[in-house]
Protein backbone atom coordinates (compact mmCIF):
# COMPACT_ATOMS: atom_id res chain seq x y z
CA UNK A 1 0.00 0.00 0.00
CA UNK A 2 1.40 3.39 -0.97
CA UNK A 3 1.93 6.25 1.47
CA UNK A 4 -1.06 8.62 1.60
CA UNK A 5 -0.19 12.26 1.04
CA UNK A 6 -1.73 14.20 3.94
CA UNK A 7 0.49 17.23 3.57
CA UNK A 8 -2.39 19.67 3.10
CA UNK A 9 -4.56 18.31 5.89
CA UNK A 10 -3.85 20.92 8.58
CA UNK A 11 -4.11 23.80 6.13
CA UNK A 12 -7.46 22.49 4.87
CA UNK A 13 -9.19 21.70 8.15
CA UNK A 14 -7.78 23.96 10.87
CA UNK A 15 -9.76 27.09 9.83
CA UNK A 16 -12.98 25.27 10.78
CA UNK A 17 -12.02 24.20 14.31
CA UNK A 18 -13.73 27.00 16.22
CA UNK A 19 -17.01 26.82 14.30
CA UNK A 20 -17.04 23.03 14.70
CA UNK A 21 -16.63 23.40 18.45
CA UNK A 22 -19.56 25.83 18.47
CA UNK A 23 -21.64 23.37 16.43
CA UNK A 24 -20.87 20.44 18.73
CA UNK A 25 -21.57 22.63 21.76
CA UNK A 26 -25.05 23.41 20.41
CA UNK A 27 -25.60 19.70 19.93
CA UNK A 28 -24.19 18.51 23.26
CA UNK A 29 -24.59 21.41 25.72
CA UNK A 30 -21.09 20.94 27.14
CA UNK A 31 -17.96 22.70 25.92
CA UNK A 32 -15.76 19.89 27.24
CA UNK A 33 -17.74 17.26 25.34
CA UNK A 34 -17.72 19.46 22.25
CA UNK A 35 -13.94 19.80 22.27
CA UNK A 36 -13.56 16.04 22.71
CA UNK A 37 -15.84 15.34 19.74
CA UNK A 38 -14.04 17.85 17.53
CA UNK A 39 -10.71 16.30 18.46
CA UNK A 40 -12.07 12.88 17.44
CA UNK A 41 -13.55 14.42 14.28
CA UNK A 42 -10.13 15.67 13.25
CA UNK A 43 -8.57 12.29 14.02
CA UNK A 44 -11.14 10.51 11.86
CA UNK A 45 -10.75 13.08 9.11
CA UNK A 46 -6.97 12.61 9.21
CA UNK A 47 -7.31 8.88 8.83
CA UNK A 48 -9.66 9.17 5.83
CA UNK A 49 -8.16 12.29 4.27
CA UNK A 50 -6.42 10.31 1.58
CA UNK A 51 -9.75 8.99 0.34
CA UNK A 52 -11.48 12.37 0.35
CA UNK A 53 -12.14 13.04 -3.30
CA UNK A 54 -13.89 16.39 -3.14
CA UNK A 55 -17.41 15.02 -3.53
CA UNK A 56 -18.37 17.79 -1.08
CA UNK A 57 -16.51 20.74 0.40
CA UNK A 58 -14.02 20.16 3.21
CA UNK A 59 -16.35 22.10 5.51
CA UNK A 60 -19.39 19.95 4.70
CA UNK A 61 -17.32 16.79 5.10
CA UNK A 62 -16.11 17.85 8.56
CA UNK A 63 -19.61 18.77 9.66
CA UNK A 64 -20.83 15.37 8.53
CA UNK A 65 -18.25 13.60 10.67
CA UNK A 66 -18.79 15.88 13.67
CA UNK A 67 -22.59 15.74 13.57
CA UNK A 68 -22.69 11.97 13.44
CA UNK A 69 -20.19 11.74 16.30
CA UNK A 70 -22.49 14.04 18.32
CA UNK A 71 -25.47 11.82 17.55
CA UNK A 72 -23.51 8.80 18.79
CA UNK A 73 -22.69 10.62 22.03
CA UNK A 74 -26.28 11.76 22.53
CA UNK A 75 -27.48 8.17 22.31
CA UNK A 76 -25.52 7.49 25.52
CA UNK A 77 -26.77 10.35 27.71
CA UNK A 78 -29.86 12.23 28.84
CA UNK A 79 -30.46 15.78 27.71
CA UNK A 80 -28.64 18.56 29.50
CA UNK A 81 -30.81 20.92 31.53
CA UNK A 82 -30.86 24.05 33.63
CA UNK A 83 -32.76 24.17 36.94
CA UNK A 84 -35.57 26.12 35.26
CA UNK A 85 -36.04 23.17 32.92
CA UNK A 86 -36.83 20.58 35.58
CA UNK A 87 -38.89 22.30 38.28
CA UNK A 88 -41.16 25.26 39.01
CA UNK A 89 -39.61 28.33 40.68
CA UNK A 90 -39.49 28.33 44.48
CA UNK A 91 -41.64 31.16 45.93
CA UNK A 92 -39.99 31.06 49.38
CA UNK A 93 -36.49 32.60 49.54
CA UNK A 94 -35.85 30.69 52.77
CA UNK A 95 -36.86 27.27 51.44
CA UNK A 96 -34.56 24.28 51.84
CA UNK A 97 -32.43 24.08 48.71
CA UNK A 98 -32.66 20.91 46.64
CA UNK A 99 -29.41 19.64 45.12
CA UNK A 100 -29.48 17.81 41.80
CA UNK A 101 -28.57 14.14 41.97
CA UNK A 102 -26.63 11.85 39.66
CA UNK A 103 -29.71 11.65 37.43
CA UNK A 104 -29.32 15.29 36.37
CA UNK A 105 -27.09 16.12 33.40
CA UNK A 106 -26.45 19.85 33.74
CA UNK A 107 -26.01 22.25 30.84
CA UNK A 108 -22.62 23.97 30.94
CA UNK A 109 -21.52 27.42 29.71
CA UNK A 110 -19.04 27.99 26.88
CA UNK A 111 -16.26 30.63 26.78
CA UNK A 112 -16.71 33.10 23.93
CA UNK A 113 -13.05 32.60 23.02
CA UNK A 114 -13.80 28.99 22.04
CA UNK A 115 -17.09 29.36 20.17
CA UNK A 116 -17.17 32.82 18.58
CA UNK A 117 -15.37 33.53 15.29
CA UNK A 118 -12.35 35.76 15.03
CA UNK A 119 -14.04 38.32 12.82
CA UNK A 120 -13.94 42.09 12.49
CA UNK A 121 -17.42 42.14 10.93
CA UNK A 122 -19.97 43.32 13.55
CA UNK A 123 -22.81 41.51 11.79
CA UNK A 124 -20.94 38.22 11.89
CA UNK A 125 -20.22 38.60 15.61
CA UNK A 126 -23.83 39.50 16.46
CA UNK A 127 -25.13 36.45 14.58
CA UNK A 128 -22.53 34.18 16.20
CA UNK A 129 -23.47 35.41 19.69
CA UNK A 130 -27.15 34.80 19.03
CA UNK A 131 -26.37 31.24 17.96
CA UNK A 132 -24.77 30.30 21.31
CA UNK A 133 -27.07 32.11 23.78
CA UNK A 134 -27.83 30.08 26.88
CA UNK A 135 -31.57 30.28 26.19
CA UNK A 136 -31.09 28.84 22.71
CA UNK A 137 -28.73 26.08 23.86
CA UNK A 138 -31.16 25.14 26.64
CA UNK A 139 -34.12 25.01 24.26
CA UNK A 140 -32.20 22.90 21.72
CA UNK A 141 -31.75 20.22 24.37
CA UNK A 142 -35.51 19.57 24.33
CA UNK A 143 -35.35 18.37 20.73
CA UNK A 144 -34.69 14.74 19.81
CA UNK A 145 -31.06 14.45 18.65
CA UNK A 146 -31.75 14.12 14.91
CA UNK A 147 -34.26 16.98 14.93
CA UNK A 148 -31.70 19.03 16.84
CA UNK A 149 -29.07 18.27 14.22
CA UNK A 150 -31.39 19.19 11.34
CA UNK A 151 -32.45 22.47 12.95
CA UNK A 152 -28.88 23.53 13.68
CA UNK A 153 -27.55 22.54 10.26
CA UNK A 154 -30.42 24.23 8.41
CA UNK A 155 -31.42 27.26 10.50
CA UNK A 156 -28.17 28.15 12.25
CA UNK A 157 -25.58 27.09 9.68
CA UNK A 158 -27.75 27.43 6.54
CA UNK A 159 -26.67 24.17 4.90
CA UNK A 160 -28.95 23.21 1.99
CA UNK A 161 -31.46 20.47 2.76
CA UNK A 162 -29.79 18.21 0.19
CA UNK A 163 -26.43 18.52 1.99
CA UNK A 164 -28.05 17.82 5.37
CA UNK A 165 -29.71 14.72 3.95
CA UNK A 166 -26.33 13.40 2.80
CA UNK A 167 -24.72 14.22 6.16
CA UNK A 168 -27.40 12.31 8.08
CA UNK A 169 -27.87 9.48 5.59
CA UNK A 170 -31.52 10.28 4.95
CA UNK A 171 -33.74 11.92 2.33
CA UNK A 172 -34.39 15.58 1.63
CA UNK A 173 -38.07 15.02 2.41
CA UNK A 174 -37.17 13.61 5.82
CA UNK A 175 -34.92 16.61 6.52
CA UNK A 176 -37.74 19.04 5.68
CA UNK A 177 -40.19 17.12 7.86
CA UNK A 178 -37.76 17.01 10.81
CA UNK A 179 -37.08 20.73 10.46
CA UNK A 180 -40.78 21.55 10.54
CA UNK A 181 -41.30 19.46 13.68
CA UNK A 182 -38.24 21.01 15.38
CA UNK A 183 -39.39 24.56 14.64
CA UNK A 184 -42.84 23.73 15.96
CA UNK A 185 -41.42 22.32 19.18
CA UNK A 186 -39.29 25.42 19.82
CA UNK A 187 -42.29 27.66 19.24
CA UNK A 188 -44.21 25.65 21.84
CA UNK A 189 -41.38 26.03 24.36
CA UNK A 190 -40.98 29.78 23.72
CA UNK A 191 -37.43 29.56 25.08
CA UNK A 192 -35.41 30.94 22.19
CA UNK A 193 -33.13 33.93 22.67
CA UNK A 194 -35.04 36.06 20.17
CA UNK A 195 -37.08 37.39 23.10
CA UNK A 196 -34.05 39.17 24.56
CA UNK A 197 -33.04 42.66 23.42
CA UNK A 198 -29.48 43.13 24.58
CA UNK A 199 -27.94 46.53 25.36
CA UNK A 200 -24.98 47.90 23.43
CA UNK A 201 -21.57 46.46 24.37
CA UNK A 202 -20.44 49.40 26.58
CA UNK A 203 -23.73 49.32 28.50
CA UNK A 204 -23.50 45.55 28.90
CA UNK A 205 -19.99 45.87 30.34
CA UNK A 206 -21.17 48.58 32.72
CA UNK A 207 -23.96 46.32 33.99
CA UNK A 208 -21.46 43.49 34.47
CA UNK A 209 -19.08 45.77 36.39
CA UNK A 210 -21.90 46.98 38.61
CA UNK A 211 -23.03 43.40 39.24
CA UNK A 212 -19.49 42.37 40.22
CA UNK A 213 -19.09 45.37 42.53
CA UNK A 214 -22.43 44.68 44.20
CA UNK A 215 -21.56 41.04 44.81
CA UNK A 216 -18.05 41.75 46.10
CA UNK A 217 -19.42 44.41 48.46
CA UNK A 218 -22.35 42.22 49.56
CA UNK A 219 -24.61 45.10 48.54
CA UNK A 220 -28.13 43.73 48.18
CA UNK A 221 -29.57 47.19 47.51
CA UNK A 222 -27.24 47.65 44.54
CA UNK A 223 -28.24 44.24 43.19
CA UNK A 224 -31.90 45.15 43.57
CA UNK A 225 -31.34 48.20 41.38
CA UNK A 226 -29.76 46.00 38.70
CA UNK A 227 -32.34 43.21 38.56
CA UNK A 228 -35.50 43.62 36.52
CA UNK A 229 -38.79 42.97 38.29
CA UNK A 230 -39.21 39.61 36.52
CA UNK A 231 -35.57 38.57 36.94
CA UNK A 232 -34.75 34.93 37.63
CA UNK A 233 -31.91 33.25 39.49
CA UNK A 234 -30.71 29.68 38.96
CA UNK A 235 -27.53 28.04 40.15
CA UNK A 236 -26.42 24.53 39.26
CA UNK A 237 -26.03 22.05 40.91
CA UNK A 238 -29.15 23.26 42.77
CA UNK A 239 -32.54 22.22 41.45
CA UNK A 240 -34.11 25.11 43.37
CA UNK A 241 -34.40 28.37 41.48
CA UNK A 242 -36.18 31.67 42.02
CA UNK A 243 -38.30 33.97 39.86
CA UNK A 244 -39.02 37.62 40.55
CA UNK A 245 -36.82 40.29 42.07
CA UNK A 246 -38.93 40.24 45.25
CA UNK A 247 -37.84 36.64 45.86
CA UNK A 248 -34.31 36.70 44.39
CA UNK A 249 -33.04 39.60 46.49
CA UNK A 250 -34.06 38.19 49.92
CA UNK A 251 -32.48 34.86 48.97
CA UNK A 252 -29.23 36.52 47.91
CA UNK A 253 -29.13 38.78 50.94
CA UNK A 254 -29.88 36.13 53.54
CA UNK A 255 -28.18 33.07 52.10
CA UNK A 256 -25.49 33.91 49.55
CA UNK A 257 -23.90 37.36 49.62
CA UNK A 258 -22.30 37.00 53.06
CA UNK A 259 -20.00 39.85 54.07
CA UNK A 260 -18.04 42.32 51.93
CA UNK A 261 -14.99 40.53 50.57
CA UNK A 262 -16.43 37.02 50.74
CA UNK A 263 -16.65 36.93 46.94
CA UNK A 264 -14.15 37.87 44.26
CA UNK A 265 -15.27 38.08 40.63
CA UNK A 266 -13.35 38.65 37.41
CA UNK A 267 -15.07 39.75 34.19
CA UNK A 268 -15.29 37.38 31.24
CA UNK A 269 -17.84 36.38 28.60
CA UNK A 270 -19.77 33.18 27.95
CA UNK A 271 -22.33 32.17 25.35
CA UNK A 272 -22.14 35.62 23.79
CA UNK A 273 -23.17 37.15 27.13
CA UNK A 274 -21.38 39.04 29.93
CA UNK A 275 -20.12 36.68 32.63
CA UNK A 276 -17.95 36.55 35.73
CA UNK A 277 -15.46 34.02 37.05
CA UNK A 278 -16.42 33.66 40.72
CA UNK A 279 -14.23 32.84 43.72
CA UNK A 280 -15.17 32.45 47.39
CA UNK A 281 -12.92 33.37 50.31
CA UNK A 282 -11.69 30.55 52.54
CA UNK A 283 -10.78 30.83 56.23
CA UNK A 284 -7.20 31.75 55.32
CA UNK A 285 -8.31 34.74 53.27
CA UNK A 286 -7.51 33.16 49.90
CA UNK A 287 -10.05 32.86 47.11
CA UNK A 288 -11.01 29.41 45.85
CA UNK A 289 -12.74 28.78 42.54
CA UNK A 290 -16.54 28.61 42.68
CA UNK A 291 -17.68 28.69 39.05
CA UNK A 292 -19.02 30.90 36.27
CA UNK A 293 -21.95 33.34 36.49
CA UNK A 294 -23.61 34.27 33.20
CA UNK A 295 -25.89 37.30 32.91
CA UNK A 296 -28.78 37.60 30.48
CA UNK A 297 -29.48 41.30 29.95
CA UNK A 298 -32.62 42.95 28.71
CA UNK A 299 -32.75 46.68 28.12
CA UNK A 300 -31.05 48.40 31.06
CA UNK A 301 -31.18 45.56 33.56
CA UNK A 302 -30.42 41.94 34.39
CA UNK A 303 -33.12 39.54 33.25
CA UNK A 304 -31.49 36.30 34.42
CA UNK A 305 -28.52 35.18 36.50
CA UNK A 306 -27.34 31.69 35.55
CA UNK A 307 -24.70 30.51 37.97
CA UNK A 308 -22.70 27.34 37.35
CA UNK A 309 -21.14 26.11 40.60
CA UNK A 310 -18.36 24.01 39.13
CA UNK A 311 -14.77 24.98 40.06
CA UNK A 312 -13.38 23.07 37.05
CA UNK A 313 -15.01 25.63 34.73
CA UNK A 314 -12.46 28.25 35.77
CA UNK A 315 -9.68 26.41 33.93
CA UNK A 316 -11.91 26.05 30.87
CA UNK A 317 -12.31 29.84 30.87
CA UNK A 318 -8.58 30.43 31.35
CA UNK A 319 -8.61 31.41 35.02
CA UNK A 320 -6.50 30.16 37.93
CA UNK A 321 -8.08 27.71 40.40
CA UNK A 322 -7.46 30.12 43.27
CA UNK A 323 -6.40 33.72 43.98
CA UNK A 324 -4.19 34.91 46.83
CA UNK A 325 -5.58 37.46 49.24
CA UNK A 326 -3.33 40.11 47.68
CA UNK A 327 -5.42 40.03 44.49
CA UNK A 328 -8.53 41.14 46.35
CA UNK A 329 -7.95 44.79 45.43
Amino acid sequence: MGVVDRGGFVEDVEPFRRELIAHCYRMLGSIQDAEDVVQETYLRAWRSYGGFEGRSSIRTWLYQIATNRCLTELAKQSRRVLPSGIAEPEPDPDAVLQVGGTDVNWLRPAPDAKVLPESADPGTIVAARAAVRLALIASLQYLPPRQRAVLILRDVLAFPATDVAVMLGTTTASVKSALQRARGRLEELALTDGQITEPAAPDARELLDRYIAAFENADAAALERLLLADATLEATPLRTWFAGRSVCIPFLQRHLLGSPGDWRMLPTSANGQPAAAAYTRDRHGNYQAYGICVLTLRGAGIHRISSFGDPSLLATFGFAPHLPQAQRA
